[in-house]
């Protein structure tokens, strides 16, 4: 691991350059003083002018260029700008990340021609964009997909025809990056290709926006294309390259989960600290007590951790001279994993109020803190570009494709070189010798895998075993990095350090244990069984609420049979003239 990214002058490693600090400045007072976050939960909704001052702020163009009138800044401030924004409420950092990361910007960077990026990005610095890739019989398996596109050699056009639901901004966007199946041809040997298309394109309806556990306000909807007309130029990349346009452009956009996931961690700490020491149970302040004394250290060993990796990993993936896919994955995997359990500790901690819904608590006279918001939005984080399950089943085949390529890989990260002992603090040089020996014990478990007889899919849990291993050793590795680049900037950060690693070290052992010890046979037996219907006896005995239809939404193409629901945002400056206009009067 490039421990010298860390060391850079003056001291804080955590500084950002001035202009940076600055925009982050001007954030944040917006956030606090202009966002009703209150208001868009309950409405479920984020109101027009708070989108539009986000774009006055420069929100929207973070990372875009400055050529082509973007802000140009760091993935380290852009990870900073969706910690503000997703604690002052997600559907902020949604519609942020959701432009930024996966959305039109980073596939034009990536793979666009000059001419696009002339023409696009610098819309994209007002203009909110969309990426149309999941379809309802599409999980993790893009192969399934229905969409289609149809060149025309008289127009050099390509008409596009198919359903995409789950498309978040797509209810608000200007501009979509929409993937769809080319026919093989004589021109070229079709497959999935990426298209930029205009939102208000004839063609383009929004028939649904989606609601769900949490994230209220979210623009999610359902898009239905039924011969849309795409001009070859705005075709990006050759066709047939959709699929790796996609991945890429989820690569580099993958650290926006593991920061909003540490934000909530960070934001939980201070709640469950503040909390802990003004409950009194029994004469004591509840921190004081053993059991909830344990949470509390959990929550700040697990904030430090989260920190740690989006910190170091964000430094690794601005460098560019490394592979950083396996680290970004691996990130996001813990990440959301640890942030969902330390949403459910603050609940618990928090008891009855944990519950209880802040207007509720407002209501009665006390303050409102929106802990059972917060248990509600970070859930979808393990399902969120890429579930846990299809991460974990994705590294594993990684690693496995680099053994029998005779290239040895754990699952501990690229990133240059792994941290040695000698290069952390003493007290954290046990922990990184830790990780050294179990690194080599996981590359020969996997190599026992990777030459063995039994299908690497019926040994899915325990190659996601490896992987959670991999995951843990990763957050050892960067909170020690982290905590001896933080040496002198606070007396704590060893403590923390120690703590998450001692934490890590017995989570380890557990799953080291349960890779020779554990029912995954049996289990699949057991699931054979139900998938069979032997045990449709106990289900007897209870009501099913769920309304009929089917399991999974019809696809066909066609034209839309409903209204179109895209929102359209008018600029500040409309909406002030609309609320002054008289009455029967267009302003």
């Amino acid at each position: 691991m490039r421990t010298d990214l860390l060391a850079l002058p003056g001291g804080d490693p955590r500084r950002l350059d001035p202009v940076e600090e600055q925009f982050l400045s001007r954030l944040r007072a917006f956030c606090e003083q202009d966002v009703d976050s209150a208001e868009i939960e309950s409405t479920d909704r984020i109101p027009d002018h708070i989108i539009e001052k986000l774009k006055d702020l420069g929100a929207l163009s973070i990372k875009i260029p400055r050529q082509y009138g973007g802000q140009g800044l760091s993935s380290r401030c852009y990870h900073r700008a969706l910690m503000l924004t997703s604690t002052t409420h997600p559907a902020l950092s949604e519609l942020l990340a959701a432009h930024q990361a996966i959305g039109l910007a980073q596939p034009l960077i990536l793979f666009g021609t000059d001419t696009q990026r002339r023409e696009f990005l610098p819309r994209c610095v007002r203009e909110i964009s969309a990426f149309a890739l999941t379809e309802p019989d599409i999980g993790n398996d893009p192969f399934r997909m229905h969409t289609t596109a149809v060149y025309d050699p008289v127009s050099d056009r390509y008409l596009l025809d198919g359903v995409k639901t789950w498309i978040t901004n797509g209810v608000i966007a200007d501009l979509l990056v929409v993937l769809a199946v080319v026919a093989p041809s004589d021109r070229d040997a079709g497959g999935m290709t990426a298209f930029i298309v205009e939102a208000d394109s004839p063609g383009v309806t929004v028939e649904h926006r989606n609601s769900f556990l949490g994230l209220r306000g979210l623009e999610n909807g359902c898009i239905r294309l039924h011969r849309v007309a795409v001009p070859a130029d705005n075709r990006i990349g050759e066709v047939g390259a959709g699929l790796d346009i996609a991945l890429a452009a989820q690569d580099t956009g993958r650290l926006s989960l593991p920061a909003v996931s540490a934000a909530a961690a960070k934001w939980s700490l201070s709640v469950a600290r503040r909390w802990s020491t003004a409950r009194v149970q029994w004469d004591r302040p509840i921190g004081e007590l053993d059991a909830v004394a344990g949470k509390l250290a959990f929550i700040a060993a697990t904030a430090f951790a989260l920190e740690a990796m989006v910190e170091v990993t964000g430094r690794l993936a601005e460098q560019g001279d490394s592979d950083t896919r396996l680290d970004a994955e691996l990130a996001k995997l813990f990440a959301t994993e640890k942030a969902s359990t330390v949403a459910d500790e603050l609940v618990q901690i928090r008891g009855g109020r944990g519950y209880e819904r802040a207007d509720s608590a407002i209501a009665r006279g006390e303050k409102g803190i929106p802990v059972e918001q917060l248990l509600r939005d970070v859930r979808v984080g393990r399902i969120f570009d890429g579930s846990s399950e299809a991460l974990r089943d994705f590294l594993a085949q990684d690693l496995l494709a680099s053994h029998r390529a005779a290239q040895p890989r754990t699952a501990e990260p690229s990133g240059g070189q792994r941290p040695s002992a000698d290069s952390v603090d003493g007290a954290l040089s046990t922990h990184l010798a830790f990780v050294e020996r179990i690194s080599g014990h996981l590359a020969h478990q996997l190599a026992l895998v990777a030459d063995g007889p039994d299908s690497e899919r019926e040994r899915q849990r325990f190659l996601g075993r490896i992987v959670d291993i991999g995951a843990e050793l990763y957050a050892m590795s960067t909170s020690c990095v982290y905590a001896t680049a933080l040496d002198g900037v606070g007396d704590t950060t060893t403590a923390l350090a120690d703590a998450f690693c001692h934490q890590a070290r017995l989570r380890i052992e557990e799953l080291l244990d349960r890779l020779d010890d554990n029912t995954d046979d049996t289990d699949r037996d057991v699931a054979g069984r139900v998938m069979r219907g032997h045990c449709a006896w106990l289900e007897e005995g209870v009501v099913d609420p769920s309304t009929d239809g089917p399991w999974i939404a019809e696809t066909r193409h066609g034209p839309a049979k409903g209204p179109n629901l895209r929102r359209v945002v008018p600029p500040a400056s409309r909406a002030r003239e609309a609320a002054h206009a008289p009455e029967g009067e267009a302003p």
